[in-house]
């Protein structure tokens, strides 16, 4: 019992770490998730378990009785015992493609459930390439061999300006990482699109982030503006059940100042927990602190509208500002509460 209870005290974050960890997830996207793109591209070893569950959504889980041919399976990247042995290497490594070009502001080195298998420390590199990385290409250190604790989310901040597109993770000498989160700030190429082309300004690969929700009880903020549709009821964005009229709300930064031409509400597997109504407003502003109300002014870009189970609503005529009146960050509110699986703000890029 007092060792289990050791493992739990030792995977539970200090309280300097979950405000570091509070901060990281208000103010940066994860540029390597599997859901935006992020891709694992080679390793030297991934013998017991496969490098492409370092990307995988959510913690590292454990199935005690489940194995297989190689041994214990274990969800996340784990290299065979190589250290102390004939032609053994002094380290593993992962390299992986950023599903979002940016800059890199956190790491989070997972190492859940390795505990007597976790790497004693980690260092991550990372390279700017239009291609997938080789022999030629020239890496730069962007967090040295540090040491990492077992069974743990290990929280490093990032001090760079470079917007990378991948990454390079080793871990020394071998072992296991549950997950790899690489938390930083979309770099767009705005060239890559056509002159005129309306762009979804509220998409997270296009550099958009989640700011501030009234409650996020069942789901994360950041499904709002995740590519593609929600593939289950959990891919969204959804409240608890109120008890007084409402509303619950989400504040989104746009990826740049811009119009609102077109708008897609998608209550997608939202069949008896959709909101009647929803309310989208927006403001123009210097800033993204807005847990003080009054800090911005908010305008009606689509006033009060009734939505409809597990649909895609799509919304121009009832935009009732200006097509090119620019803003910066848009609210969503809906009425009592509920859930929406996804929000896209098409428009023009304003400066």
């Amino acid at each position: 019992m007092e060792i289990v209870e050791d493992w739990l005290a030792q995977n539970k974050l200090s309280e300097q770490e979950a405000a570091l960890e509070q901060k990281i997830k208000t103010h940066y996207v994860d540029l390597a998730s599997e859901r935006v793109g992020g891709e694992t591209l080679s390793c030297s070893d991934d013998f017991f378990a496969e490098m492409e569950n370092l990307l995988k959504v959510g913690r590292g889980i454990f199935i005690e009785e489940k194995f297989t041919e190689r041994g214990k399976w274990m969800d996340g990247w784990e290299s065979r015992r190589s250290y102390g042995r004939d032609n053994g290497r002094d380290s593993d490594w992962c390299i992986i493609r950023l599903g979002i070009s940016g800059k890199i502001r956190a790491f989070d080195i997972d190492t859940n459930y390795f505990r007597g298998n976790a790497p004693e420390k980690v260092s991550v590199e990372a390279c700017v390439s239009a291609v997938q990385p080789n022999d030629d290409t020239v890496w730069h250190t962007v967090l040295e061999a540090t040491d990492v604790k077992a069974h743990s989310q290990n929280l490093f901040e990032i001090e760079n300006d470079t917007a990378w597109t991948h990454v390079r993770l080793t871990m020394f000498p071998d072992g296991g990482i549950a997950r790899f989160r690489v938390y930083g700030e979309a770099e767009v190429n705005w060239d890559d699109f056509v002159e005129g082309e309306l762009i979804d300004l509220a998409s997270i690969r296009n550099g958009a982030k989640a700011l501030l929700v009234s409650d996020m009880f069942f789901s994360d903020k950041n499904n709002l503006i995740m590519p593609g549709r929600g593939v289950n009821m959990g891919d969204g964005w959804e409240t608890k059940r109120r008890r007084d009229p409402g509303p619950d709300w989400s504040i989104v930064k746009l990826a740049a100042p811009g119009s609102v031409n077109k708008v897609i509400i998608d209550t997608c597997h939202f069949k008896g927990n959709f909101p009647d109504t929803f309310m989208l407003e927006g403001c123009v502003s210097d800033t993204d602190d807005f847990t003080d109300s009054s800090t911005a002014t908010w305008t009606p870009i689509i006033p009060s509208t009734k939505l409809y189970a597990h649909r895609e609503h799509l919304f121009t005529k009832e935009i009732i500002v200006e097509k090119e009146q620019p803003f910066t960050h848009v609210r969503l509110s809906i009425f009592p509460d509920g859930g929406i699986s996804r929000m896209r703000v098409f428009g023009n890029r304003k400066g």
